[in-house]
């Protein structure tokens, strides 16, 4: 649903919470990734940074939509609602891939040096929902900056946050 009547700093707090989720989600997992990638060999661990950053950003966007009810306007606090959802999404699937990641590390004997040919066919195998997941979201998530700029919010939040009797909404 439209509003129109929001004003222009409004808008612009709610695309916050998206803008916070795509510069984690390129900048965190596609280019310093890519950029640890080619240091993996010697030092594998070094790819823990991805992960806990990550990690890091998408709790601190969790906290903040559970303050936003107390301290934003109900467009500001909705988009932060969807962007936490959407937060959470990924952190189950960063567990899924971490989960994946220590089995294959058991079934080497957890030495990292042990790893055969099919342990890094496996890992590559638990990585890709992962990786997938981080392409749809940038795409979500360039949507809802753009809903936000619009003053567009999702029909299933609208029902499970009704607006305030101000806020009067187009479609």
């Amino acid at each position: 649903m439209i509003f129109d009547n929001l004003s222009e700093d409004i808008r612009k707090q709610a695309r916050h919470p998206h803008e916070f989720l795509l510069i984690n989600l390129i900048t965190n997992h596609i280019l310093l990734f890519v950029g640890l990638l080619g240091m993996a060999k010697d030092e594998p661990w070094l790819l823990l940074i991805v992960p806990v950053v990550s990690i890091s950003i998408l709790t601190y966007l969790v906290w903040r939509a559970l303050l936003s009810q107390k301290k934003d306007p109900w467009f500001v606090f909705c988009h932060w609602q969807l962007c936490a959802r959407r937060s959470r999404f990924f952190i189950g699937m960063i567990a899924l891939m971490a989960l994946g990641i220590v089995v294959i590390l058991v079934s080497a004997g957890g030495n990292i040096n042990d790893l055969r040919p099919g342990h890094y066919a496996i890992g590559g195998i638990v990585m890709l929902p992962t990786l997938f997941s981080v392409l749809v979201l940038i795409l979500m998530e360039s949507d809802a900056v753009h809903k936000a700029r619009i003053g567009d919010v999702p029909e299933w939040l609208v029902k499970k946050y009704p607006p305030p009797a101000e806020l009067k909404a187009n479609g």
